[in-house]
């Protein structure tokens, strides 16, 4: 399908040109007179842009263009007027115009023009649609009272610039949550950097927080920009920062109290603009107690707290979480969803998830490939889930069934020995094949 243009223009001869130039090139092309017509023609036709004349009787330019953002505020106008002043092109741009084109018309900047606003629009709309699913991705599964009070507290927290202190057990979703606060942020599209701080050694944490200049350190061979210039405009989820040590500690509050910073070996001194949100599964007031967390940053990072509950308390939910992470993986794996009985549900919902979400989703991605059938039963489910459960062993009367075939009897006890050290390994392949001496894509191979 071809773009379609709207001309709104009260004079006969510009829309008579614009439309046979346009039509031309392979646009469907539609013209109004006025204000009115054109934004009847626009909830009824919705064109790709507009073409609108400042200089109209009645309803001028700049009125019908503020009435088009109301209803369609992605659609790229572009003004066009005989009498340009610097003043009602401030206006047309503050009143949401893409680009402002003078009479008499250039044909040739007329179609630069709409084309680099069909461009823009395609960006945006491309944009929307990966904000969208990145949302998608990294929301809060469930409707569980604990689900919805921490949506609630993400919704009101988003929009300001206030620091963030998330708390919450090992594998409750704590970067899911900062994620989804930056994406409902007032700064979506500028970055979003993450700096997990148990991971990164003590001696190189200064570094990778605030950069350092060539020569600042030996290892230091070319200058690099710190994770607090790399967050410049969008926001910094300081990830476990119960386990930064002390003296990292000062250098952040200096930072957040002052809004600068200096890279390591330099001089010159960095303004920075960042939306901070940390996270801790540490009970930070012991940590206070014991003296290996400052209190004064403590009260500067928990301005707006928000704790994420353990599995434990939002058991509701599992069915929902079950259902979606099967969807996922069977995407993943390119093979049909497997699906789960009742009574299997009620097991899981019985089990206190020591490892919460991330525990269920790695028991789930286990079962996915261990259960050969496309149900998932209570004798499926392993210890600690499942009290009753007796590992499959293999009996005589299970190889009987092979005794003419050498072959297939191989096969069978091949299959059952790898899935049992598959079982001990907790479902990591990675483990089972280094100790069985063979590979993931052999073991994958030899259980399907």
């Amino acid at each position: 399908m071809y773009p379609a243009v709207l001309i709104v223009d009260d004079e006969i001869t510009i829309i008579e040109s614009l439309e046979g130039i346009l039509s031309d090139d392979g646009f469907e092309v539609m013209h109004a007179f006025n204000g009115y017509e054109a934004l009847k023609k626009i909830e009824a036709e919705s064109p790709d842009i507009v073409l609108l004349d400042i200089w109209m009787p009645g309803m001028d330019g700049i009125e019908t263009l503020k009435e088009i953002k109301k209803i369609m505020p992605s659609l790229p106008v572009v003004m066009i007027t005989g009498h340009g002043t610097i003043e009602s092109a401030v206006d047309a741009t503050k009143s949401g115009a893409y680009d402002f084109l003078e009479k008499p018309l250039s044909i040739d900047k007329v179609m630069v023009t709409i084309n680099n606003a069909l461009n823009f629009r395609k960006l945006e709309e491309e944009n929307i649609y990966l904000r969208k699913k990145s949302i998608e991705k990294n929301s809060i599964t469930g409707t569980s009272p604990a689900v919805q009070k921490l949506y609630g507290e993400i919704t009101n927290a988003a929009p300001s610039d206030a620091s963030i202190l998330i708390t919450g057990e090992n594998g409750t979703g704590k970067e899911m949550v900062a994620r989804t606060i930056h994406q409902f942020s007032l700064r979506p599209e500028q970055p979003l950097i993450i700096i997990n701080c148990a991971a990164i050694p003590e001696e190189s944490l200064d570094s990778e927080l605030f950069g350092h200049e060539k020569g600042a350190f030996e290892e230091a061979t070319s200058k690099n920009k710190g994770k607090f210039e790399l967050a410049s405009g969008g926001t910094l989820f300081l990830d476990e920062i119960g386990d930064m040590n002390i003296n990292t500690q000062a250098k952040i509050l200096r930072a957040l109290e002052s809004k600068t910073f200096q890279r390591i070996g330099g001089g010159r001194t960095l303004h920075m603009d960042v939306r901070l949100i940390a996270s801790s599964n540490k009970n930070l007031e012991k940590e206070i107690e014991n003296g290996n967390f400052r209190k004064d940053l403590y009260f500067r990072l928990n301005v707006i707290p928000i704790q994420v509950p353990p599995l434990r308390e939002r058991k509701e939910d599992i069915p929902m979480l079950v259902d979606t992470f099967l969807e996922k993986l069977s995407k993943q794996s390119s093979e049909k969803k497997k699906t789960i009985s009742e009574n299997t549900l009620k097991l899981l919902a019985a089990y206190d998830w020591p490892g919460n979400v991330r525990e269920l989703k790695n028991l789930l991605e286990r079962l996915s490939i261990m259960v050969e059938s496309d149900h998932i039963d209570v004798a499926d489910i392993p210890q600690p889930y499942n009290p009753e459960y007796k590992p499959i062993q293999l009996m005589e009367k299970d190889l009987s069934l092979y005794e003419d075939n050498l072959n297939l009897a191989k096969k069978q006890f091949e299959k059952e020995f790898i899935k049992q050290k598959l079982s001990r390994e907790g479902g990591n392949l990675k483990s089972a094949a280094k100790k069985l001496g063979t590979s993931v894509k052999y073991i994958k191979k030899s259980i399907l």
